[in-house]
């Protein structure tokens, strides 16, 4: 897929206020500090379409973005925050839940997993919620240059091992580095031909 075109819609915390178009949505969410906004900028070829930010928790609305006219990326809050009170965490982890009960639009999350760590029970809980609650999703690891071929190899093994404890199949998974690029291709390609299929019907 070719991105002609990538702009900023709009942020709000409240669902009933996202687009009101039939326009297909992904939406991508991850733990805090996994790399979320560099990933979404290396996708989009944007420097700042999404914010960095060196501290973790910065994304704390839901950002919605519109690329090629044609389908929405959506900017989801991290879960696991380190830095916000409780009673905000709560409110946060709230409007994610009715995000993804309440958005008909919603084609697919993907899940953001900084493939250097082991598999963390926070990740592991949410695909859980995921897939129990019906919604489609994929996995995409994170900062893929930060490990050796064989460390890469080894700690993605292992991640589907725990996942096939509870899992008959593995979500479609995706390897990829926002300062290397890598992965870019497989995940717009894959989004694509979901596009693809949307607009003929099937």
């Amino acid at each position: 897929m070719h991105i002609k075109s990538a702009e900023f819609v709009m942020s709000n915390s409240d669902v009933a206020k996202c687009p009101n178009t039939t326009l297909p949505e992904y939406a991508f969410i991850g733990r805090s500090n996994v790399g979320k906004s560099s990933l979404i900028n290396m996708l989009m070829q944007r420097k700042s379409l999404a914010k960095t930010s060196g501290r973790p928790g910065k994304t704390q609305l839901i950002n919605h973005f519109i690329v090629n006219k044609s389908w929405h990326l959506v900017d989801l809050p991290g879960y696991g925050y380190a830095r916000v009170s409780k009673s905000a965490k709560k409110t946060f982890q709230a409007f994610i839940t009715k995000y993804f009960e309440k958005r008909a639009q919603l084609v697919m999350a993907f899940v953001l997993i900084d493939c250097r760590h082991d598999p963390q029970p926070i990740d592991l809980e949410f695909m859980e919620w995921l897939g129990s609650s019906g919604l489609p999703f994929g996995i995409i690891f994170t900062k893929a240059d930060k490990l050796k071929p064989n460390a890469l190899t080894r700690n993605i093994e292992a991640y589907k091992k725990v996942l096939l404890q509870d899992w008959e199949d593995l979500p479609p998974h995706f390897v990829s580095s926002a300062t290397g690029g890598q992965g870019r291709d497989e995940i717009l390609g894959f989004i694509g031909g979901i596009n693809q299929e949307i607009n003929s019907g099937h």
